[in-house]
C-alpha cells in the first residue's frame, strides 16, 4: 500500500508535456528529418540515372555527359548541405547548443544550390524548346523566370545568414515568393511550350503518333511535379512558420535533376524499339540505310534533339517508280 508521503511526493513532480518550443527539436525538425530522408532517396534514383546514361550513352556529345556529371556533384553537395542540417544540431552540437529554433551556417548554401542545379536544368530545356520551335520570345521568357529564380535563390540563402531564426524567416519573405514563383512560371512554360510544339507536329502516322503521346505524357508528368513541388513549398512557407514547407523544399534539387536524366535516360526504350519487317523496308536508290540506331534528325522530341522514325523505300524500275512503300 502506498504511503501518503510517497503519493505526495509523486503529485509534486512537474508535469511534463510536449511542446514544440525552441528547446523541443521535435517540432522544428521533424519536417527537416522527413524532407533530408526524401533527398537521399532521390539522390540514390539519381546516381542510378547517372550510371544508366554513362553505360548507355557513350556516344553522346562531350559537352552533355560534362553537364551531367556537373549535375552529379551539385546533387551530391545538396545531400551534404541537407545531412548537416539535421547532424550539426542534432548529434555534433547536441546538449550544447542552447537555441534549437537556428540554422546551421552550412545549411545555409541548400537554398543557392537548389537554386543553382534549377537553373541549370532550366536553361537546358529551354535550349530544347529553342531547338525544336526556334521561338526566341519564349526561350527568352523562359530564361528571364530561370535567372529570376536563380536570383532569389542566392538572396534566401544571404537573408537565412542575416536572420538565422526558423520563426524569422518570414520576414523575407519577398525574396522566397520571387525564387519559388519564378521557379514554377519557367517550369510551366516549358512544359506547355514542349506539349504544344509537339501536338502541333503530329504527323497523323499511327506509329509516330503513339511514339509523340508517349513524349508528351511523360513530359507533363515530370515537367509539372517540380512546379507543384515548389508552389507547395511557397504555401507552406506563407502560411505557417513551422517549416513544414522543408519537406518539399529539401528535395527540389533532386526532383529537377532526376527529371532531366529521365528525360535523358528515356531514348533507351526508341532505340529497342523493333525493327520493321525486312520485306517492307524501303530504300531510295543512292541513298544510304544506315539508320538502325534511329539517328535521323526531326523536331519531335523534347528529350533529345533526335527522334527514331524510320522511312525507307524499295523501288523496283521495272514497276511504277511514283509508288513507294513508307513505314515509321
Amino acid at each position: 500500500m502506498t504511503s501518503p508521503a510517497a503519493l505526495t511526493s509523486v503529485l509534486s513532480l512537474p508535469i511534463r508535456t510536449q511542446q514544440h518550443s525552441p528547446k523541443n527539436p521535435s517540432g522544428r525538425y521533424g519536417p527537416i528529418f522527413i524532407g533530408m530522408v526524401i533527398n537521399l532517396l532521390l539522390y540514390g534514383i539519381m546516381i542510378t540515372q547517372t550510371y544508366w546514361y554513362f553505360d548507355t550513352f557513350k556516344r553522346d556529345k562531350i559537352w552533355m555527359k560534362l553537364f551531367v556529371a556537373l549535375l552529379l556533384i551539385c546533387d551530391t553537395l545538396n545531400s551534404a548541405f541537407d545531412v548537416s542540417f539535421v547532424y550539426i544540431p542534432l548529434v555534433a552540437d547536441y546538449g550544447i547548443t542552447p537555441n534549437w529554433s537556428s540554422t546551421p551556417a552550412l545549411v545555409l548554401l541548400d537554398p543557392a544550390m537548389t537554386a543553382i542545379v534549377a537553373f541549370l536544368v532550366q536553361m537546358f530545356f529551354a535550349w530544347r524548346v529553342r531547338v525544336l520551335s526556334n521561338n526566341w520570345p519564349l526561350v527568352a521568357f523562359i530564361a528571364t523566370c530561370s535567372i529570376c529564380q536563380f536570383m532569389g535563390g542566392l538572396g534566401t540563402s544571404i537573408a537565412c545568414g542575416i536572420v538565422p531564426e526558423f520563426v524569422q524567416f518570414r520576414r523575407f519573405q519577398v525574396v522566397v515568393i520571387v525564387w519559388l514563383t519564378c521557379s514554377a512560371v519557367a517550369d510551366t512554360a516549358i512544359t506547355l511550350s514542349l506539349v504544344w510544339h509537339l501536338q502541333k507536329h503530329k504527323t497523323g502516322l499511327i506509329g509516330t503518333d503513339d511514339v509523340v503521346n508517349k513524349i508528351i505524357r511523360l513530359t507533363v508528368q515530370t515537367g509539372m511535379i517540380t512546379a507543384v513541388c515548389a508552389i507547395i513549398d511557397l504555401v507552406l512557407f506563407l502560411i505557417t512558420p513551422s517549416g513544414l514547407h522543408l519537406i518539399f523544399n529539401l528535395p527540389l534539387s533532386k526532383l529537377y535533376t532526376n527529371t532531366l536524366m529521365s528525360s535523358l535516360n528515356s531514348r533507351v526504350s526508341r532505340k529497342k524499339r523493333p525493327r520493321p519487317p525486312s520485306d517492307s523496308r524501303v530504300t531510295y536508290p543512292g541513298r544510304s540505310t544506315e539508320s538502325d540506331s534511329g539517328s535521323m534528325p526531326s523536331k519531335l522530341s523534347p528529350f533529345h534533339p533526335h527522334i527514331a522514325v524510320c522511312v525507307r523505300s524499295q523501288l523496283n524500275h521495272s514497276k511504277n517508280p511514283k509508288t513507294p512503300k513508307l513505314e515509321t
